[in-house]
């Protein structure tokens, strides 16, 4: 078993687990394989329907991109374009509707099982999307705009760059529209008080079993290093720490590594000063800046990604100039937690559910939009598995890009691709 990185959320664990390795040969209706946000709440979507269900973690509970994250809940969907243009195709009119729908849909998990099982999370409402250019104020105009339509006027302000000032202090931006329906978190505690939530409800979990191989048939035998899983029928959720479901799955998910920081907890003046509402925030840019504070006044702070698949060499270094152009009142800060992730990224940045074979399904491929997201294709997956699968086909029916060759071909394409389009933003 891997230990858990270096990160600030593993520092600042409210309830570790202790969950044991599976030594022997077992039996279940449901296998979930990955203990992430999107394992996890599958387990517990299907526990709260009365279903026997084992999950298996390779390391611990929130150990991979799930715990690795910005702990940022926001509406911004991953492929929404793509998906809306694809979803036409299948209900008609009704597609706007769905992807608007689908934006807050994760909110609204996320918050019950906050309020459901007692969860304490840091859960923080909140978020400013930045404009980093003049015209990006066009782009949240439009925003605001089919908020208003929607229902959701209430909770969205576009403010220009002096009400701006009230609520951040920076030099950066002209701009932003504040979302007070969002939120921010604490990641691994959420997770972990799922899994916990889980278990109580009769989830059987084992960590530190890594999953070896999968032997198909009628039912199908995971293979661990000190014991087996025979189950009926099985989820991969593994995202980007994986290997299974070869060769169906080959060239559909690329992993990315995004880097993150936390900085020494700052004064309580400081704190207020640079963010006195305690909102989350990112920029409107292609590749961009995302920070909050977190519940102990330190500055959380990511940006950039490596699409290669390699881990950043110093994401500190990377990131301290982004944070001292951002916040210049924090100007050779204190960097006390620095750590980078692997996020599953699509090409058409549509998230992917279907099945290996007809009891084989895999969720996965979130794009940096992990949080929500997770939450709300567990709760199609979960459907699915009780005999639900309408949703679940609406994403398994999509098209998707498969970059051919191997993975590292791919990688080296995903980040030529997006090497070309920072640039075209950098120069439009």
């Amino acid at each position: 078993m891997l230990p858990r990185c270096a990160s600030y959320y593993n520092a600042t664990i409210s309830r570790e687990t202790d969950f044991p390795s599976l030594t022997d040969d077992i039996h279940t209706d449901i296998l979930v394989i990955g203990g992430g946000f999107t394992g996890v709440n599958i387990a517990l979507e299907l526990a709260e329907q009365g279903r026997s269900v084992v999950l298996l973690e390779a390391n611990k509970i929130g150990w991979g991109a799930t715990g690795r994250n910005g702990g940022q809940v926001t509406g911004s969907l991953s492929g929404d374009a793509a998906m809306t243009k694809q979803l036409r195709r299948r209900i008609g009119e009704h597609a706007e509707d769905f992807v608007w729908n689908l934006r807050w849909r994760g909110h609204d998990i996320i918050k019950a099982r906050v309020e459901q099982y007692d969860i304490d999370c840091d859960l923080r409402y909140g978020h400013l999307h930045t404009a980093y250019k003049p015209a990006h104020m066009q782009e949240l105009q439009s925003l605001l705009e089919e908020g208003q339509r929607r229902g959701m006027g209430e909770a969205l302000s576009l403010l220009d760059k002096a009400r701006l000032d009230e609520y951040l202090e920076t030099p950066l931006y002209h701009g932003g529209l504040l979302n007070t329906r969002n939120m921010h978190l604490h990641s691994v505690n959420l997770c972990i008080g799922e899994a916990l939530a889980a278990a109580a409800r009769g989830v059987r979990i084992f960590e530190d079993t890594k999953v070896l191989d999968l032997l198909q048939g009628d039912t199908i035998t995971a293979l661990t290093p000190s014991g087996s899983v025979k189950a009926n029928r099985v989820v991969i959720a593994g995202n980007a720490y994986h290997r299974l479901g070869r060769p169906k799955l080959r060239g559909m998910l690329f992993p990315a590594s995004l880097g993150n920081c936390a900085t020494v907890p700052l004064s309580e003046e400081v704190a207020r000063a640079i963010n006195p509402h305690n909102v989350a925030v990112y920029d409107c840019r292609f590749v961009l800046d995302y920070y909050r504070l977190t519940a102990d006044n330190r500055l959380m702070f990511g940006g950039g990604t490596n699409y290669s698949g390699r881990d950043s060499k110093d994401v500190a270094a990377e990131l301290r100039p982004a944070i001292e152009r951002t916040f210049p009142r924090l100007k050779g800060v204190e960097i006390e937690f620095a750590w980078t992730g692997m996020a599953g990224i699509v090409i058409n940045r549509i998230p992917q559910l279907g099945k290996i074979s007809p009891n084989l399904y895999y969720c996965q491929g979130y794009s940096g939009h992990g949080i929500a997201t997770s939450h709300i294709m567990a709760e199609m997956t979960a459907n699915a598995l009780i005999g639900d699968e309408r949703e679940f086909d609406l994403f398994a029916g999509m098209d998707h890009w498969r970059i051919p060759l191997n993975e590292w071909f791919g990688n080296q394409a995903l980040a030529l691709g997006m090497l070309y389009y920072n640039l075209k933003e950098k120069l439009s």
